[in-house]
C-alpha cells in the first residue's frame, strides 16, 4: 500500500496505480533505497531504463528534475532514454559500425 499525499493522504493498494505512477514509486523508492545504502558505500552510477513512456508532462518533467539534480551532485546517470539526452552533460555514445564492431565516443558539452 502506498498513501497517495496528492489525494488527501488517501491510503491505496499498489494495484490501482496507473503506469506512471507505478513508474515514479518504483523511481522514488530506488532513490531512497540508494541514498540509504551510500552512507556505508557510494553510489554513484545510476541505470535509469524504460518508464518514460507512461508519465504525463508534468510527472516527466519532475522525474527529469530530480534526475538533472542528481547528476549536478556528481552522480552518474546512464540511460538509452532520449528524453534524457539533452540532459547529461557528459554521455558515452556506442555507435554500430557494421558487422559486429562499433565505436565509443566521449560526448561533454
Amino acid at each position: 500500500r502506498i498513501v497517495d499525499t496528492q489525494m488527501g493522504g488517501e491510503v491505496r493498494n499498489i494495484d490501482t496505480l496507473s503506469g506512471g505512477e507505478t513508474f515514479i514509486v518504483s523511481l522514488a523508492l530506488s532513490l531512497a533505497l540508494s541514498s540509504i545504502s551510500s552512507h556505508h558505500h557510494a553510489i554513484e552510477l545510476l541505470f535509469i531504463d524504460e518508464g518514460f513512456g507512461t508519465l504525463d508532462a508534468d510527472n516527466l518533467r519532475l522525474v527529469l528534475e530530480t534526475l538533472e539534480g542528481l547528476q549536478m551532485q556528481g552522480r552518474r546517470i546512464i540511460s538509452h532514454v532520449a528524453e534524457l539526452n539533452e540532459r547529461i552533460a557528459v554521455q558515452v555514445q556506442v555507435e554500430k559500425q557494421g558487422g559486429d564492431a562499433s565505436r565509443v565516443k566521449v560526448v561533454g558539452r
